[in-house]
């Protein structure tokens, strides 16, 4: 007769085992992408808009081939969802899914602005399992696996305590920061960051007591930061507190703010005031 308890084991070795080489995979793809990425940087580069819009360059193309070959071909029976993919549905039936964003940040990229990204999630029943933010030209990589915190070039990182608001340290779009301030003063935003991941990772590191994402962001610009930031004893939802869910058929967010959790809190609070009756 078999031993159910150490088949057990056994299933819990293996499922932890995979999530080393995962982490492994993903911390070893992302530094090739960035590195890549840097390479190409401040270089001539041939650009287009798609939708609207958004700006895309060869950079972000190369980059996110370099990234789907590493990845799928190491990890064939999990999903894929990119930014400058075509969307492949078979993803919503796959309980493990890539996110990922080859360049956060396209249009500073190609400013020669510092503030951009390769931004990468494994995704796990709609939430992140393992988290890579890698901002080549600061050399700031950032890393969280579910449950172990949050790290920056291996350094543990944590958002910042307490609930006063400081708006100096506060990121996003002004209006809506400005919704958080009860005096009619003007209010005085930190520098813009145009990498939504970055800006996410700035309040996971500390940097910023709050960030928020003005509305229409993916999950691709979302998913790893957000991992980052839970870890850095921090959270990050849409502005009634609902938590935010990942590899669904729409990928569009509303309005998200990100702080430490009691800060985090606080904003919420004022938010639902707000809308009260």
């Amino acid at each position: 007769m078999a031993d159910a308890s150490a088949d057990g084991v056994r299933d819990k070795v293996s499922a932890r085992d995979i999530l080393v080489r995962d982490a492994a995979l993903l911390t070893d793809t992302v530094r090739e992408a960035g590195a890549l990425a840097l390479s190409l940087f401040r270089t001539e580069l041939k650009n287009w808009t798609k939708g609207a819009s958004s700006p895309v360059s060869e950079a972000d193309i190369a980059v996110n081939d370099l990234l789907e070959r590493r990845l799928r071909s190491a990890t064939p029976d999990y999903g894929w969802l990119s930014e400058e993919s075509a969307d492949d549905e078979q993803r919503l039936g796959k309980r493990l899914v890539w996110i990922v964003d080859p360049i956060d940040g396209t249009r500073g990229y190609l400013a020669g602005r510092e503030d951009w990204c390769v931004s990468v999630a494994l995704v796990e029943d709609a939430s992140p399992l393992l988290a890579a933010v890698f901002a080549p030209a600061s050399d700031e990589f950032f890393f969280a696996a579910r449950g172990q915190g949050a790290a920056r070039n291996r350094v543990p990182v944590y958002a910042t305590v307490g609930t006063e608001m400081d708006f100096s340290r506060v990121a996003g779009p002004k209006p809506l920061v400005e919704r958080l301030s009860r005096s009619s003063d003007e209010v005085t935003l930190h520098p813009r960051i145009g990498s939504l991941a970055l800006r996410l990772c700035r309040v996971a590191q500390g940097s910023l007591d709050a960030a928020f994402a003005g509305g229409q962001s993916r999950d691709w610009d979302l998913a790893a930061a957000n991992l980052i930031v839970q870890e850095a004893n921090g959270n990050m939802t849409t502005l009634s507190g609902d938590k935010i869910l990942y590899n669904r058929r729409e990928v569009t967010h509303g309005v998200l703010v990100a702080a430490g959790r009691d800060r985090h809190a606080r904003i919420i609070e004022h938010f639902r005031n707000r809308t009260s009756p």
